[in-house]
């Protein structure tokens, strides 16, 4: 994994925390939804975003969000490896099988060496 990538993902991760930690949550889940994008092809970190967005539904009582991410938990861990829809958010009000557009810097980072 390139530098770059690890780095972005620790700060989508820690921003993430840093978000819910004063109650801004929907920074939360745009940095959960960062996460998601730059893991979708590491089944523990990918699994990692779900579970925070799920953790974050239960914290704001969004109960179509805790259901929706349980299948998407099983899902991560199971096919990480073998198709994920780039640029998907994660987020249960997403079909979990929409392809989205990615931003020229999430693109830049999910570029391969």
């Amino acid at each position: 994994m390139k530098a770059t990538l690890r780095i972005a993902i620790n700060e989508a991760f820690h921003k993430a925390k840093l978000a819910a930690s004063v109650d801004d949550f929907q920074a939360a889940y745009q940095w959960l939804e960062r996460a998601h994008i730059l893991t979708q092809r590491m089944p523990v970190a990918h699994t990692k975003s779900h579970w925070l967005m799920l953790k974050l539904g239960l914290l704001t009582k969004d109960w179509r969000e805790v259901a929706g991410q349980f299948p998407r938990i099983i899902a991560a861990l199971l096919f990480s490896t073998i198709w994920v829809p780039a640029g998907n958010t994660g987020r249960a009000r997403i079909s979990a099988f929409s392809v989205m557009p990615l931003s020229a810097d999430l693109e830049e980072l999910l570029r391969e060496d």
